[in-house]
């Protein structure tokens, strides 16, 4: 058969070698920038760029202090006559807004700015410096380019991205851009990377890396060239890819087909190295240019959590959020997360995590219209196993994260899974193999789609969420244009994806998960993951002690407030009390809580804190004026309802008070009464150079500055271990990199043991015995009063007391971790941690890797170790870090990192733990119950209460269920206007109620002294769920309500 080249050449005189790839690769970095920009493409990015005084003109007025004035204010300023004209060079103060009468196509103060038109509307924000996140070039719309005249006004801020510093005004220029230069970069820049991404004997790779070479041959220094080296970038990109995409999208999209699925993003830190006020600027600036974008890229579709954020934007550029409504309406911007901010998981309790999502969804679907069906939470350190359930009662059913990639020992075997948690409840689950939430999608990004995917024998899918992130900032233009490109890449070479996911853009983040749903059999043939997502890093993160403080007197206002508005005229104060939750949840944030945050940020939410406290005991003072007579008669209050106690007070005014010291008890409902009682002294006693302390049940024996025994003495078992002592520890704490955030395993290899230097009795009984003993720690000092009390720590028969320290300490140390050790006699192969509304089981030895990163665990109000028959309890009143390794169990009490605030845990800093041991196995004990008691003092106050009173007949009782707690008591949210809160006619109250020991239930729920017209339980955001039947004795009404092992269940009972 003849051939078809029959002009192929005889003879070569070409000689052409092979190339060289690394040459070459090197070659094209000299394409753009460089020593040859005057010669290469650089030259011919721009035709015109002036920044003389005849084109622009700038004119600035500082904001005084660290004030943050809107629009109106500084252009009044401006306007009359208050600005001073500046050039290039100019260094900004430390906060300012200026005036600028001319337009400037590229302006560049390296830091962030915020671009208003005349009427004071945010139109885009800028991005100073020579970084990713740099976007200075603001668009000058045609109109008023053919005006010849532009006016905008420019809110600059004199701080980085991330965090403070200022530097000189750098750009403000009037610049025309070569459209189709800016074009051809964008396609040298993924050529390039192709070729140096993919592998070496990738065929894409290489024919990228030798059109490049031949685009920069064709390329000759001149605008005419430009558009042949266009035609040859073709060759990978694909003959008039650009105008083939845009028609296949139908001028908006979304793409028909891909399997990274690319989503604009903008994760901004609530928090974090900058103070709130900063935060509220960011989202303007961030989500108003995510708008701009939307005109020009129509397949750009934006996501974006945190309610806390829009009821900013809402507050204070009212503007800019009715434009963001008209892009939520038009499917553009994805509003998602479901929660108020993009808390923290593991230190909130249950309630609290609660209330995240039902003061999330109840904004978002009254100001859109609709909940949010997917749960993001990109940045937070770590899940707790009860997420799953409550995300499914607050109407969410998937999940979005990424932090686990973090891990710093194991590998996470799984991007899509069935996330289960301790209920049994599961949300699908996505952890995007980019392995970040702001990636600048460049090839290697978009490559991780698959070379991370933990699941391709299942569905190849995947997120891609792009955009400059926690700092703010979002998607850019080149991002934008990249990922144009890519998807043009595919189309031509790689439809199937063999070495490339295809892009897919314009769709949804729910979308996705329907997606990956309908590939998975409704995610049947994907793995599960059951309980806790623990991230083997930050570990080390701090502890606040406002947070569990605001959680229950918040908790406590809402019991209180709630009988009174039953049992007399009060008014329900839902709009105060939902504005302290907001503050409370705000404060929750994955930088504040933990203690990640500068000290600006720590002011902000310490005097939040603060106001959460004053103004939540006004409102609980304002319930108990409703409830009681008031008088000079002192009571006792109990705002655990459900549990039973009889403990020793300090009182001075009773009667029956024992140097300062009484008992009081509280059977049924809330009011307590101090009693006589018949009972075993609690004593203490010198003993050589320490003391003992001891009464019926325990003994407590200090000597040489250490705890050297705690002996049961009903049992004769001596609780320390053999040659050990318990005590306070200091470890050096030197984290590998992120020193507030981490806390590196070889800290506890340098342990020091401290001792009390001075003891003094504090209180010799019979109610309480006291010793107040003292310790120096380096350069700070600290005080710890040891009580034994004479009654036990519950009512429950053959219960132990409490073995209580009260610290404080003046704390000036620098990288020093100072814990409480306790070497116990128990051994048991995992202890027992409390959570948000349930418990974890965490192993105490280290078989695996996996055992091994977990040498520090977050729990809250106890960690509990017990065998066969008998158990050890630490108690704490507001840390959250534990680690129990064999039989030694410690509590994390102060860390002192210097980064990112020097300052951090420093001074004065109070805190209660207990020693509690008990029989029996955890299960079989009442720790729970006792945890609650030691965070929860019974309320002493003034007055008697009226024989009516809700408080001496608790309305709402649970029985015949040992393992349900009643947590909540509130007012029904539809009682109140979402928008006014004011009260909509209907009379209902909420009962949230959980089980916590890991096994069914079927509590019976009785109701007294109210008129009931229907029962049912409701979802967390008080949807129907099921009606409950109930039925009535004449006193009271019951009805019975089922649990599954940790499980949450919200009743609502509404009055006639």
């Amino acid at each position: 058969m003849a051939s078809s080249f029959a002009d192929y050449p005889r003879h070569s005189f070409a000689a052409r070698p092979k190339a060289n790839a690394q040459l070459v690769s090197k070659r094209l970095d000299n394409f753009l920038d460089g020593r040859y920009k005057d010669q290469n493409l650089s030259k011919v990015l721009y035709a015109s760029r002036r920044d003389d005084a005849e084109h622009v003109k700038l004119e600035y007025w500082p904001a005084p202090g660290r004030t943050k004035p809107m629009f109106e204010e500084a252009r009044k300023h401006l306007d009359g006559g208050e600005g001073e004209i500046i050039g290039k060079g100019f260094e900004f103060g430390p906060s300012y807004w200026a005036k600028y009468p001319e337009v400037q196509l590229i302006f560049d103060m390296s830091g962030e700015a915020l671009v208003f038109d005349e009427s004071g509307v945010a139109l885009q924000g800028l991005t100073g410096d020579f970084h990713s996140d740099r976007r200075a070039e603001y668009i000058i719309p045609s109109t008023e380019v053919k005006k010849g005249r532009c006016v905008r006004y420019i809110e600059c801020s004199a701080n980085h991205m991330f965090g403070c510093g200022t530097d000189p005004l750098v750009s403000a220029d009037l610049a025309v851009p070569n459209l189709e230069a800016w074009r051809l970069k964008y396609d040298f820049e993924t050529l390039r990377q192709l070729s140096e991404v993919l592998p070496a004997q990738s065929p894409l790779a290489n024919k990228a890396r030798m059109t490049a070479n031949n685009i920069m041959n064709a390329f000759d220094g001149t605008l005419e060239s430009v558009a042949t080296c266009r035609g040859l970038a073709e060759e990978c990109l694909g003959k008039d890819w650009d105008n083939r995409i845009a028609k296949a999208r139908g001028g908006k999209g979304p793409d028909p087909d891909g399997q990274l699925w690319s989503l604009g993003h903008c994760h901004i830190d609530t928090a974090w190295l900058w103070p709130w006020s900063v935060t509220q600027q960011k989202v303007a600036r961030s989500w108003s240019t995510q708008i701009d974008l939307m005109e020009r890229y129509p397949e750009h579709h934006f996501v974006a959590t945190t309610a806390q954020q829009y009821k900013w934007l809402e507050t204070l550029y009212p503007k800019v959020f009715e434009k963001l409504k008209q892009k939520v309406k038009s499917g553009q911007f994805e509003v998602t997360g479901g929660t108020w901010v993009e808390c923290d998981s593991n230190m909130p309790s249950g309630e609290a995590l609660s209330r995240q999502f039902l003061l999330g969804q109840r904004y978002f679907k009254s100001r859109f219209g609709f909940y949010c069906d997917t749960f993001v939470l990109p940045d937070t350190f770590g899940y707790v196993a009860q997420l799953p359930q409550l995300a499914r009662s607050s109407g969410c059913s998937s999940f979005f994260t990424q932090k686990l990639s973090w891990n710093a020992t194991n590998l996470f075997p799984y991007t899509t899974f069935n996330w289960v948690g301790l209920d049994g409840s599961e949300v699908l689950t996505h952890m995007t193999p980019v392995v970040n939430y702001n990636s600048q999608c460049g090839i290697d990004d978009i490559r991780k789609g698959y070379t991370n995917h933990q699941n391709l024998d299942v569905t190849s899918d995947s997120m891609l969420l792009f955009g400059n992130g926690d700092g703010g900032g979002g998607p850019t233009p080149q991002m934008l244009e990249r990922l144009r490109r890519a998807r043009a890449v595919g189309e031509a070479n790689d439809a199937s994806g063999s070495e490339l996911p295809l892009i897919r853009m314009g769709a949804t983040m729910s979308a996705f998960f329907d997606c990956v749903r309908a590939k998975t059999t409704n995610g049947e043939v994907l793995p599960d993951w059951y309980g806790e997502l623990y991230l083997e890093f930050h570990r080390g993160a701090s502890t606040k002690r406002g947070n569990r403080r605001g959680e229950i007197l918040l908790k406590d206002v809402e019991l209180l407030a709630t009988l009174a508005s039953l049992s007399s005229d009060y008014k329900y104060p839902k709009e105060n009390l939902d504005l302290l939750w907001e503050d409370l949840c705000r404060n929750q944030f994955h930088d504040t809580l933990p203690g990640s945050s500068i000290n600006l940020c720590v002011k902000d939410s310490d005097g939040k804190y603060r106001e959460i406290q004053a103004a939540g005991k006004g409102l609980l003072n304002g319930a108990l004026d409703a409830l009681i007579t008031r008088s000079n008669e002192s009571i006792f209050l109990n705002t655990l309802h459900s549990i039973p106690r009889r403990e020793v007070v300090a009182s001075k005014s009773s009667a029956s008070a024992q140097d300062g010291f009484a008992i009081a008890e509280v059977s049924t409902g809330i009011q307590g009464a101090v009693i006589k009682a018949e009972h075993t002294p609690a004593v203490v006693e010198k003993a050589g150079d320490g003391f003992v302390l001891c009464n019926s049940t325990m003994s407590i024996r200090i000597a040489g500055g250490r705890i050297t025994s705690i002996k049961d003495l009903a049992l004769g078992r001596e609780l320390i271990r053999q040659g050990r002592t318990a005590g306070f520890n200091i470890y050096e704490d030197h984290p590998e990199n992120w020193d507030a955030w981490d806390v590196e395993y070889y800290h506890l290899e340098k342990a020091r043991q401290l001792r009390f230097e001075t003891c003094e009795i504090a209180a010799k009984g019979p109610l309480r015995a006291s010793v107040v003993c003292t310790m120096t720690v380096g350069q700070s000092k600290a005080t710890v009063t040891i009580s034994l009390d004479a009654l036990p720590a519950s009512v429950q028969e053959g219960a132990r007391s409490l073995i209580r320290f009260d610290c404080e300490v003046d704390w000036h140390e620098d990288h020093r971790f100072l814990k409480f050790e306790l070497p116990t006699t128990v051994w048991a192969p995992e202890a027992t941690y409390d959570a948000a509304f349930g418990v974890v089981k965490r192993p105490t030895y280290r078989n695996t890797t996996w055992d091994s990163a977990k040498f520090e665990v977050c729990a809250h109000k106890f960690a509990d170790l017990s065998e066969y028959g008998y158990g050890v309890a630490i108690l704490n009143d507001c840390k959250y870090g534990y680690a129990v390794q064999g039989s030694v169990m410690r509590l994390s009490l102060l860390r002192s990192p210097t980064a990112p605030d020097e300052t951090c845990d420093r001074g004065n800093q109070q805190f209660a733990f207990a020693i509690y041991p008990h029989l029996g196995t955890y299960a079989e004990s009442d720790v729970q119950q006792v945890a609650h008691i030691f965070n929860n003092p019974l309320l002493e106050t003034q007055g008697s209460l009226p024989s009516s009173s809700p408080l001496s007949a608790f309305p709402f009782v649970v029985e015949s269920a040992p393992n349900v707690m009643l947590e909540t008591v509130k007012r029904g949210e539809d009682d109140f206007d979402v928008l006014t809160h004011k009260p909509t006619g209907s009379k209902s109250v909420i009962l949230r109620l959980f089980e916590h020991m890991g096994g069914q239930a079927s509590a019976k729920v009785s109701i007294r002294g109210i008129k009931v017209s229907k029962a049912s339980v409701v979802n967390i955001l008080e949807h129907h769920v099921q009606d409950l039947v109930f039925k009535s004795d004449g006193l009271a009404i019951s009805m019975d309500v089922t649990f599954t092992a940790f499980e949450v269940k919200t009743v609502k009972v509404e009055l006639a």
